[in-house]
């Protein structure tokens, strides 16, 4: 069983996990053995995993608990009577400030640099001048148009390609035919020295 990089990202958590067995783990290892990037890339993952194994479980203060439950309560009767539209609004906002939610978003930022690193893309800090509006509006319209002659040449060139494909496909039935032209032409010539 060949494994594409592709492939292997998919069952890469379970390699990382150690839940693989038989032919898939032997064909993770076999392709982890053959791509440096992937193998890169599952090291870094296997990290991020044994870092978060060694963080401590955080258990707060009863006192820090009872002092949220009161404020929480306090904060809902508040809310209530600010009215149903603010009430709606923060129970789709107060999830975001759970700890799995902060817990989550730090992990897809440690994913997306982990991708990043594997794609080779550097990572800078950011300067006054990269938010400047207008060099990051040139900076968008220059992509924009590179993307957009690079669009017209692909077709251009599609079409080039295409034209070169009919020519050289009338080129060969004009070839055939003049070949079955010319097997008629002996056809006829051989029967009429037969038949003197």
């Amino acid at each position: 069983m060949l494994l594409t990089c592709a492939d292997l990202e998919i069952l890469l958590c379970d390699y990382v996990d150690g839940t693989l067995r038989g032919e898939q783990l032997s064909a993770v290892e076999a392709h982890l053995a053959q791509c440096a990037g992937c193998a890169q890339f599952a090291r870094d993952c296997g990290a991020a995993v044994n870092l978060v194994a060694k963080a401590e479980e955080v258990r707060p203060p009863q006192e820090m608990l009872n002092r949220i439950v009161f404020e929480a309560h306090t904060i809902r009767e508040k809310e209530y009577k600010k009215g149903a539209v603010r009430h709606w609004l923060s129970r789709w906002i107060e999830p975001v400030f759970q700890p799995r939610f902060a817990m989550g978003m730090a992990m897809t930022v440690l994913s997306f640099a982990m991708m990043g690193r594997f794609a080779g893309i550097e990572v800078r800090q950011l300067k006054p001048s990269d938010l400047n509006p207008v060099a990051v509006y040139a900076s968008v319209e220059d992509k924009v148009a590179r993307g957009w002659s690079r669009a017209v040449k692909y077709y251009e060139s599609l079409k080039f390609v295409y034209e070169i494909q009919n020519r050289l496909e009338e080129w060969k039935q004009q070839a055939a035919e003049e070949e079955k032209r010319q097997q008629s032409l002996k056809k006829d010539n051989s029967a009429e020295g037969s038949k003197k």
